[in-house]
């Protein structure tokens, strides 16, 4: 997927988790932040963020923060893609091409985003017609990483436990299903569920790969104005 539009600012603050106030062209802007999350280890005052900016003259603000140089203590910052829409973005070109064979996932003749199912509503559902197969996918977006480790969830998500639990059942039902981690950010060893913030998302993650749903994360190439799906990075459960 491709930005339109951006500039580098600094960050100042977050006052709420829709908004911060950065420095644009040489003037302090509200902005709006495209990811609702915590995020604190990322939006440190000073740091270097992203923006792009907006055309429509009806927004209340101007620009929309994407992007984050996370500051690292005795490394080069890392180029984090924070935009909370962008994974299904991306994975939606990804299975589109076709480059989910490695993981077992066909080229689709359908795929539809948003698709309920049970109690849930899934990002994706595919068919293969040729095959007859068909299923769905979860797709979760990953900023956090420690020493080359990503890990998900960077905050509790009784949601996204919910889904797990769902996706279990639809592989009962005689439906493949996936949750796929997009991770986004470059130069990661491997990818592990975060327990010590979400225990009850790691023992749900471990239940679901037990019943046969597949596990995937896939890094992304970061630039600054860009954002593809490149290559999986090894599953530590």
């Amino acid at each position: 997927m491709i930005y339109q539009d951006i500039h580098a600012a600094r960050f100042i603050a977050r006052p709420n988790r829709f908004i911060a106030r950065v420095e644009v062209e040489g003037r302090e802007e509200t902005v709006h932040v495209k990811n609702t999350g915590r995020c604190k280890e990322l939006l440190v005052p000073g740091c270097t963020v992203y923006l792009e900016g907006s055309s429509n003259p009806q927004r209340k603000t101007r620009f929309d923060l994407v992007a984050v140089e996370k500051v690292r203590s005795s490394q080069p910052p890392l180029l984090i893609n924070m935009d909370s829409q962008a994974p299904n973005k991306v994975f939606g070109e990804w299975m589109s091409a076709g480059l989910g064979a490695g993981f077992g996932l066909p080229k689709p003749s359908l795929l539809r985003p948003e698709t309920t199912w049970g109690n849930s509503r899934f990002d994706f559902y595919w068919e293969e017609s040729e095959s007859g197969r068909k299923g769905f996918v979860e797709v979760k977006g990953c900023t956090l990483e420690e020493n080359g480790l990503a890990l998900f969830p960077d905050a509790p998500t009784e949601r996204g436990v919910k889904h797990l639990h769902e996706l279990i059942a639809c592989h009962g039902a005689g439906y493949e299903a996936a949750v796929c981690v997009v991770i986004q950010m470059e130069g990661m060893t491997s990818f592990s569920p975060n327990d010590r913030t979400h225990p009850k998302f790691g023992a749900a993650l471990r239940g679901a790969y037990q019943a046969g749903v597949k596990v995937l994360a896939e890094e992304c190439a970061v630039a600054t104005d860009s954002l593809t799906m490149t290559k999986p990075v090894p599953v530590r459960l």
